[in-house]
């Protein structure tokens, strides 16, 4: 018998009902939206506010409208070049994860780190952390997929497999879960803009995942609750409706 690695969040105070309240709300979004009548446009646009809201986290100054343009700083490209091909992943992440994160940090970090470094975890330490965040990808869970994508996201930052570019990726492999599970296919909701939004809690409760413990733990899941209702709000089918 295979052990669910997320069995133990699934009975956490506030985390079952949480993220299914944030699962309807991007449920109606899509459905109320018309998913079926969105195209392409709305998706790039969707991960490019991402990708500049995970610059942005990152450390970049640059705004939207200089990302638009491409115009922004180094950081910004990095998240941009890795948001543009990152739906191509999609079918790599549901087969092979561990293939779809290297491939992830090698196209955020391409120019910054020599080639031989690109996609390669940091040690051996760094190499078997990575592993099992892959390993939580495809596990067979009754959790969430909301609740996966965040400790997929929190497992990857904190760990920091990589030499660089962690923060970027990880927020990039929480939107590639939400799509590669059927949450979002098409990638409309943006939960880097949520995020980032959301700064001083998705960084404290970063930290509470690192060092605080099962409470810390716990806080993060419910503060991943909030985040994803907020990703919604951020969609550009939100824009697109009014």
């Amino acid at each position: 018998m295979t052990t669910d690695p997320h069995a133990w969040l699934v009975s956490l105070e506030g985390v079952p009902s949480g993220f299914a309240g944030a699962r309807d709300g991007i449920d109606v979004l899509l459905r109320d939206r018309g998913l079926r009548r969105t195209g392409p446009d709305l998706t790039a646009e969707s991960l490019l506010r991402g990708a500049h809201a995970s610059a942005v986290l990152e450390g970049s100054g640059s705004t939207l409208a200089q990302v638009r343009t491409g115009a922004g700083d180094e950081i910004s490209a990095d998240a941009v070049r890795l948001a543009t091909e990152l739906l191509s992943l999609v079918p790599v992440l549901r087969r092979q994860p561990l293939q779809a994160l290297a491939r992830m940090h090698t196209l955020a970090a391409r120019g910054t780190l020599p080639d031989e470094l690109l996609g390669r975890p940091r040690d051996g330490e760094s190499a078997a952390k990575l592993r099992g965040i892959a390993e939580l990808v495809t596990a067979p869970t009754e959790a969430p997929a909301l609740a996966v994508a965040a400790v997929v996201h929190a497992e990857l930052v904190t760990a920091a497999p990589f030499g660089s570019h962690n923060g970027i990726v990880a927020r990039a492999a929480e939107r590639l879960v939400l799509a590669a599970k059927g949450v979002d296919e098409k990638s409309l909701v943006v939960p880097e803009a949520a995020h980032l939004a959301l700064r001083p809690q998705y960084e404290s409760n970063l930290r509470g995942w690192s060092i605080g413990g099962p409470a810390g733990m716990h806080a993060w899941l419910l503060y991943a609750t909030e985040a994803y209702a907020a990703a919604a709000e951020a969609s550009p089918l939100v824009r697109d409706a009014e």
